[in-house]
């Protein structure tokens, strides 16, 4: 045998080539800005409308079943020439991750509280968000022309949750409003513009751009396109962005009407197109050089997540190894002292019994497993209704295999997925063309469009009770008492018979029965004989004596016990998940 002798090869260390945000600006650059407000609170509490007030627009009544379940970006322009960027998030439950994304890169958080209906879950929540980010809050008590309206309660209900306003001796500006009316609307932007001046809001308008993915979308004639709010530097056309995974060249900018800009500065909402792919919610935005500098590090972000997922895999397999180890340790142990022969029968008969449990087994998954594929409008929505799934946790009644998720109208691709996986396709603010749903009919594979969450979840629960087996409920149809007891003699047997009278509803001899003494169920099952008298009927009703026997010899009755008719039915079973809401 000969040697050769080798070096040890060294890794090569990747380079960090990720971009990353400038130092603090020097002051002399800073520059005041607009500030950015998020209104937030609880669902149909009227953020939505007091927003439209504000910008003299009709938005509320355009969305679908009255709650908003998209995170809005809008620039209002004031008569005194100020202008506030406001972000409008939505308050229904399901929308948590977009709420906390509305706290992370604001300045001001309005928490809008209807004064008939006081506080909520959500407005807790918001307030939460708003603490976590350190967000100060400006009050809007709003619906202050209804009837039934106490601000002052609401008051007193938020000191509960630490929020103080001005009246109780805290800091907490609280405004009057209704934005149906439109009263004390500019009171309440005066009150937010003096927290503003306050807080001293500057940024830096040179240099590369940063700032925040607030939505991302893919519309059909113009590509991915995200919903931004820039924080540092100016937007141009043809500067290149990097996001999440992603990179663009700026090829067009909008603002919330769709008017086309030239320019984006600090706090200023925009539409950017021109993403290769699209960007997470929550992204940081961040302006690079070139292409070649945006495509390395994309390139270094996909790396560093493949060496993430590389680290989880290991310690996952590094669980499976221990737990086989462990595994073999035990059979080992179990057949650690027999004969081999002994040893090899009895793993015969093990293998022997797995073979025929495994078509059963088959069947019972098929039934107990819901396949599903879900496309969403935008990102901020899809990942509502994922973390909603998340929270599903009737895994042993139905489970739920996520086949596949994705942004944008339902594609083939989709249908040969579920066609595929046996699975059901659900859409939330998403079209199926007739094409596609003509495909879909002949496959055999549902798709189920909705617009309001709240549907989709009470679809997707009914679609998980439809495959849970039914149970089965008892309905009494009579009772009887037995009086005395005795025993007839059939050939060489000799039956026990209880002497019974009706005491409610009718004894029907092909139902079944059971026996009950002192509470306890002694026998279920059904009769060989009912009688009247010596004749045999079928149907015994109240106040009637009768006899009767058991299918079963052994039961002893006693006088005093209790017989009971009943029938069973079928009842639809319902899933035990509740998503909260």
């Amino acid at each position: 045998m000969k040697l050769k002798w080798s070096k040890l090869k060294l890794e090569k260390v990747r380079e960090n080539k990720d971009a990353i945000r400038r130092p603090p600006a020097e002051p002399a650059l800073l520059k005041p800005r607009s500030p950015v407000v998020t209104i937030m609170g609880h669902v149909d509490h009227g953020k939505t409308t007091l927003l439209d007030k504000l910008r003299k627009t009709q938005v509320a009544a355009m969305e679908v079943g009255g709650i908003t379940q998209h995170i809005g970006a809008f620039l209002v322009s004031l008569p005194s020439g100020e202008k506030i960027t406001f972000l409008d998030t939505p308050g229904h439950a399901a929308f948590s991750a977009m709420r906390a994304r509305g706290a992370q890169v604001t300045d001001i958080v309005v928490l809008v509280v209807a004064a008939d209906d006081g506080v909520m879950k959500q407005t807790v929540e918001s307030i939460q968000h708003a603490k976590d980010a350190g967000v100060p809050i400006v009050l809007a008590i709003n619906k202050c022309d209804k009837s039934d309206a106490d601000p002052e309660k609401v008051k007193k209900e938020l000191l509960a949750y630490d929020v103080v306003c001005e009246d109780y001796g805290g800091e907490v500006q609280a405004v009057h409003v209704s934005a149906l009316t439109g009263d004390n609307l500019m009171a309440l932007a005066e009150a937010t513009l003096a927290l503003a001046e306050m807080l001293e809001l500057k940024a830096d308008p040179t240099g590369p751009v940063e700032g925040t993915v607030i939505e991302s979308f893919t519309d059909k004639g113009r590509g991915p396109v995200t919903t931004a709010i820039i924080q540092r530097g100016t937007l141009r056309k043809g500067s290149i962005l990097v996001a999440g995974k992603s990179w663009a060249k700026v090829r067009l900018m909008f603002d919330e009407n769709g008017k086309i800009l030239n320019e984006a500065y600090p706090s200023m909402p925009v539409g950017i197109i021109g993403w290769r792919d699209l960007p997470s919610a929550g992204d940081e935005i961040l302006e690079v050089k070139s292409e070649p500098r945006a495509r390395e590090v994309v390139d270094w972000r996909k790396f560093e997540q493949k060496e993430e997922k590389g680290k989880d895999d290991l310690k996952i397999l590094e669980e499976k190894r221990k737990e086989h180890q462990e595994a073999y340790q035990k059979v080992r142990e179990k057949y650690g002292d027999l004969h081999w022969r002994k040893r090899s029968y009895i793993k015969y008969l093990e293998r022997k019994e797995q073979r025929t449990l495994k078509p059963k087994e088959k069947v019972e998954k098929a039934s107990n497993v819901l396949p599903i594929i879900i496309k969403g409008d935008v990102d901020g929505s899809l990942e509502a209704i994922l973390n909603l799934l998340d929270t599903y946790d009737a895994s042993h009644e139905c489970e739920i295999e996520l086949v596949h998720f994705g942004l944008g109208d339902i594609s083939e691709n989709d249908v040969t997925f579920a066609e595929t996986f046996d699975g059901v396709i659900y859409g939330f603010n998403v079209n199926a063309g007739n094409a596609i749903q003509k495909s879909a009919a002949q496959k055999g594979v549902r798709i189920k469009l909705h617009k309001i969450i709240y549907h989709l979840i009470e679809d997707l629960q009914k679609e998980l009770s439809s495959r849970l087996p039914p149970t089965l409920e008892e309905y009494p149809v009579g009772e009887a008492s037995i009086l005395a007891t005795f025993s007839i003699t059939e050939g060489k047997k000799k039956i026990p018979v209880a002497g019974c009278r009706v005491q409610k509803g009718q004894l029907e001899k092909q139902k079944k029965f059971k026996l009950i003494r002192n509470g306890q169920i002694l026998w279920k099952g059904s009769l060989t004989s009912l009688k009247h008298h010596k004749d045999d009927v079928s149907v015994i009703k109240t106040g009637m004596d009768c006899g009767l026997s058991l299918d079963e010899e052994k039961v002893d009755f006693k006088v005093g016990d209790q017989v009971v008719c009943y029938e069973e039915n079928e009842v639809p079973a319902k899933t035990s998940w509740d998503p909260g809401f």
